[in-house]
């Protein structure tokens, strides 16, 4: 148990510093200007929960929770104004990543940073249970 948490803080940490930090920051800072708007608040809060799994992805899951229609419409439009960009930027890099042997995790942090890009709305991001 002890050994999974040393691992997830050495992975969280190389993470940070090959880049996690600057797009957390910018999660941050896009999600203070969607606050901005009383509009804009729900998207700002999904920006925050970006930043949060961008700072440090390792150790975390995505779960989906039914919360009815109102997420589903903010995820289409979520989807249609910027989430399929986002989504596609980091599957590629998770493409990338997973081409070596040794970028396998980072590529795989990657895939659910995309997953949770592409539908922010009803995702909910909790610590990994480790066994």
């Amino acid at each position: 148990m002890e050994e999974w948490k040393i691992l997830r803080l050495l992975l969280n940490l190389l993470w940070i510093i090959f880049g996690g930090l600057l797009s957390a920051l910018g999660w941050v800072l896009a999600g203070c200007l969607w606050c901005i708007t009383v509009i804009g608040i729900p998207v700002g809060l999904q920006c925050f929960k970006l930043a949060s799994i961008s700072l440090n992805p390792f150790g975390k899951e995505i779960v989906y929770e039914d919360t009815g229609v109102g997420s589903f419409l903010l995820n289409i439009l979520w989807l249609l104004i910027s989430g399929w960009e986002l989504a596609l930027g980091n599957a590629i890099l998770g493409i990338i990543l997973c081409i070596t042997i040794i970028g396998i995790p980072w590529g795989k942090q990657y895939f659910k940073i995309a997953k949770v890009a592409l539908m922010p709305f009803g995702a909910v991001v909790r610590r990994e249970q480790v066994l």
